[in-house]
């Protein structure tokens, strides 16, 4: 998974094809629980790009996305937001593939 730079590596990355930015931190155990199961879905969702935002290194960027808990999912398609799993508690790989599956944008055309 890539790991996100700096916010305009943000920008130019939400304007191109699908991409879900996988919020998280290495302190949070909710993080730690999904870590495990992720290459798995990026494997079964290889359309689309998924990018690693460290929470505390991108602050402002999770501000400016009402990140207010850990992990969290926002989907973009070209430059839009299509969807977001956000909340608080923790996920499992099967609700995680549930909102992959709910997004309305099929990355493959």
């Amino acid at each position: 998974m890539r790991t996100l730079e700096s916010f305009g590596e943000f920008k130019e990355l939400t304007k191109q094809g699908t991409v879900i930015a996988v919020f998280s931190a290495g302190w949070c155990p909710d993080c730690v629980f999904i870590k495990p199961f992720l290459p798995d879905l990026e494997q079964e969702f290889s359309q689309y790009t998924f990018v690693f935002v460290d929470r505390d290194q991108h602050i402002e960027l999770c501000q400016e996305f009402d990140i207010f808990g850990i992990p969290s999912f926002v989907a973009f398609h070209e430059g839009k937001e299509i969807g977001r799993y956000v909340d608080k508690e923790r996920k499992t790989k099967e609700q995680i593939t549930a909102f992959i599956n709910n997004l309305p944008v099929n990355a493959n055309e």
